[in-house]
């Protein structure tokens, strides 16, 4: 049954209250409200051959009623378990296709009523989309032809989308591998209702393990009844007649991946026992490969339960991983073993080893490559080329290898050897091309192969392609974007034609996509042309700024004035600083920018960007560096540097003559709440404060959290320190602090605001907590949102402008 959801607050005529009182959703003043009830733009997706375009519409906004609806919570899953499909989904709600150089949008026919589509993919040949369909029963599978622009439905209300995206096409562009519900699927136990035949009892068997404050776990065995119910499938053949053939019978299937020529299908399964502790994808697991007729050829890997895992982000587990398919062969799985155990501390030459395995698996495993740190990624290329590289995190480098797979007595040549935080020596990523098994694999012309970059610099960005040469690894600039009063996307080349996919906008312009042909000066061919549904701010003032922190670090935001705010007359207005905070192993790094002030300006409610309108100045995404160089680690001075780089931002603004520095506010969500809550507890510098979805409590989070690697029994002194609710005691300025109900993030359970509201409240503080109802870590419905605008304008009109 629908019901009405009131939002409990604390509210009197003061605006803070002792006790909670009811209080009806509110929506912002109009100059907010403008921005904020917008009509989206459709999202735009391109077959490979950039002939069609599929545009994809869907509501701004959620509703109460969306999320306010039947949910499973269960080994890190949020099901709807009527519907057997995740409760956290956004839906399309329309489509339409036209051809790339057409300029008429045509509406696709044969949709189902109220459509809620996701799970869309193209057929290999780019002829046909499948899509799902989300009814009040369950999840159908539909095509849409394209050149008819005729959708059909292929199947009913029975397929099992649980663990995401329940479909693969095979390379014939005819059939489709789908999970089906089981026929004889058995209901869900109530817990509220079928009584428990014992206690919970977990066990700890004295082996050292470092996990994450992980969401969503299962906590009794009538979850665990509930997970393998909802996660069992068949596995069905499905033609685009509609015709469906039981390909695999009922089982645990998490993963399906088929072999690039078609002939084999991997299959992984996921077994018993589960954990109480980790989520699914930690527990033990099987994968065998089939034929393409079902039959069995060869278990490939077998994974048992891994909640026993040594301590560090590079830590891994033992065994086979990363097993796929290597995409320029017919039929050859690759995978990573971890020659360390797993485990960052162990010392040895090599961290991973890399393995080929041809089909039918008859022969052994044969080894093509050695990483020196952790395996990263691998771009296939052909028998002689491939781009390998690994990463370490301790130190932030990053390394890229040009090797022969064919040839592991071949001394792989270093591409790249960097930081990977140094944005400003980014060589870009290389180009893909899809191969005759339509996989993505380098794109090569001879003996060359292609590279966009981001194109950061100290003055400014400037995108490039590179043409990289694997025989002398010498690189060629093709184009650069030339761009200082716009910002290019470069997207996708052709290398043959030229031809450069491209999505070019500006602070008032909206993002659209172009062809550029680099060959040819001033080439520009528009393909989309949405307008900008914010024409209320296009004539603010915005520029990035940079400025130092006083240990030298170079620092920056983007700053925004009101239109029409008179820069001689400097007018003393309250300023807004909105951020989130960054680690780094060096200063260098740290002092780096990727903040672009042609960057469309698009207010959206993770920011103060609307506050403009109102008055105010706003120092959106100030950089907030946290740095520990050499043996020191990045939080051993957290406070110290929290404090140095708010002060810096308001010394920044406030020299250019545009701020009345006792009436600065500051806020943040997640780990910027966190910050928030610190920088309000441990500086002068602020009026009041804007928390959102935070955790505040460190012990709570015991084995590490956002980059924190080490444990609190190794460093109490730090965990108690960055802790807010540790310090609550010294807590005097307004903080705002806003929580989702539901939230799904680890180590932020809605738990943390509440027991740091009621530190607060007990010592005395200035605190109000709202509680957004249905939300999680990301706000979604239209009321929530609205009213959350309502709730800080409202607090920023009392403890900061007046």
């Amino acid at each position: 049954m629908k019901l009405k959801v009131t939002l409990f607050l604390l509210l009197n005529v003061g605006f803070f209250a002792i006790a909670q009182e009811n209080l009806t959703y509110q929506k912002p003043s109009k100059s907010i409200l403008d921005l904020a009830d917008y009509e989206r733009a459709p999202t735009v997706s391109m077959d490979t051959k950039n002939e069609n375009i599929l545009l994809m519409y869907r509501n701004t906004y959620k509703t109460l009623d969306d999320l306010n609806q039947e949910e499973l919570r269960l080994a890190g899953l949020r099901i709807n378990p009527i519907t057997n499909i995740s409760s956290t989904v956004t839906y399309t709600t329309n489509l339409k296709v036209r051809k790339v150089n057409g300029t008429n949008d045509i509406q696709v026919a044969g949709l189902p009523a109220n459509p809620k589509i996701s799970n869309i993919a193209w057929s290999p040949n780019d002829k046909k989309i499948l899509f799902s369909h989300t009814t009040a029963t369950g999840v159908e599978l539909w095509v849409l032809d394209l050149a008819s622009a005729q959708a059909t439905k292929l199947t009913e209300a029975t397929v099992n989308a649980n663990l995401g995206n329940p479909f693969s096409w095979l390379p014939d562009n005819e059939t489709i591998l789908v999970k089906m519900l089981p026929k004889n699927r058995k209901p869900l136990l109530d817990s509220k209702k079928d009584l428990p035949t014992g206690p919970i009892i977990s066990n700890a068997s004295g082996e050292k393990s470092q996990n994450r404050t992980y969401p969503d776990m299962l906590k009794n065995k009538n979850d665990e009844v509930n997970f393998e119910n909802i996660i069992t499938s068949e596995l069905y053949k499905v033609s685009l007649n509609g015709n469906a053939v039981l390909f695999k019978e009922a089982a645990m299937f998490s993963g399906e991946r088929i072999s690039p020529d078609g002939n084999y299908i991997m299959l992984t399964t996921i077994h018993k026992p589960f954990s109480y502790v980790v989520p699914l994808y930690r527990f033990p697991s099987k994968t065998v490969v089939y034929d393409i007729r079902g039959k069995e050829i060869k278990t490939v890997n077998e994974v048992p339960l891994s909640e026993i895992m040594p301590k560090g982000f590079m830590a891994v587990r033992k065994g086979k991983r990363e097993m796929t398919w290597r995409n320029d062969k017919p039929a050859s799985l690759a995978y990573v073993v971890a020659l360390d155990e797993g485990d960052p501390a162990n010392k040895v030459e090599y961290r991973d080893e890399l393995f080929l395995w041809d089909a039918p698996f008859t022969g052994n495993p044969v080894s093509f490559a050695k990483t020196q740190q952790r395996f990263d990624n691998i771009i296939w290329g052909n028998d002689n080329i491939a781009i390998l590289s690994d990463q370490w995190y301790d130190t932030r480098n990053t390394k890229t290898y040009l090797i022969n797979p064919s040839n592991p007595a071949q001394t792989p040549k270093v591409i790249t050897d960097r930081n990977a935080q140094d944005v400003y020596s980014d060589p870009g990523n290389f180009e893909t091309k899809k191969n005759e098994y339509n996989k993505r694999v380098l794109s090569l012309e001879k003996d060359n192969a292609y590279r966009i970059g981001e194109g950061y610099t100290k003055d400014g960005q400037f995108p490039f392609i590179d043409e990289f040469n694997t025989k002398t690894l010498q690189n060629k600039r093709l184009y650069t974007s030339p761009y200082k009063d716009k910002k290019e996307d470069l997207l996708e080349i052709d290398v043959k034609s030229g031809k450069v996919l491209v999505q070019i906008q500006s602070k008032s312009e909206y993002p659209n996509y172009y062809f550029r042909n680099i060959h040819k000066k001033n080439s520009l061919t528009p393909i989309t042309a949405f307008k900008n549904p914010f024409e209320s701010i296009k004539n603010v003032s915005k520029e990035v700024i940079k400025y130092k922190r006083k240990d030298g670090v170079e620092l920056s935001g983007t700053l925004y004035l009101p239109a029409g705010y008179d820069k001689t007359k400097k007018e003393k207005l309250p300023l807004l600083i909105w951020a989130y905070p960054a680690e780094y192993k060096d200063k260098n790094s740290a002092g780096q920018s990727t903040q672009n002030s042609n960057e469309f300006t698009f207010p959206y409610y993770g920011s103060f960007v609307y506050w403009v309108t109102k008055g105010y100045v706003v120092l959106d995404d100030a950089a907030f560096p946290i740095i520990g160089e050499g043996t020191t680690e990045p939080n051993d001075n957290f406070v110290s540097q929290l404090v140095a780089n708010a002060e810096a931002a308001i010394d920044a603004v406030d020299a250019l003559g545009y701020i009345n520095r006792k009436k600065v506010a500051v806020g943040g969500h997640s780990y910027g709440a966190f910050m928030t809550a610190n920088l309000l507890t441990h500086s002068n510098l602020f009026a009041c404060g804007i928390a959102r979805s935070g955790a505040y409590n460190r012990t709570l989070t015991p084995f590490g959290f956002q980059t924190e690697q080490r444990n609190y029994w190794e460093v109490p002194e730090v965990y108690n320190t960055m802790s807010p609710f540790m310090n609550a005691d010294k807590m005097k300025t307004p903080i705002l602090l806003v929580h989702g109900e539901a939230d799904n993030n680890p180590g932020t359970f809605t738990l943390q605001t509440e027991r740091y509201f009621q530190a607060l409240k007990g010592l005395g503080a200035p605190a109000r907590m709202v509680i957004l109802p249905k939300e999680s870590h990301g706000y979604v419905a239209k009321e929530n949102i609205l009213h959350l605008l309502w709730e800080q304008d409202q607090f920023l009109e009392k403890y900061l402008k007046n």
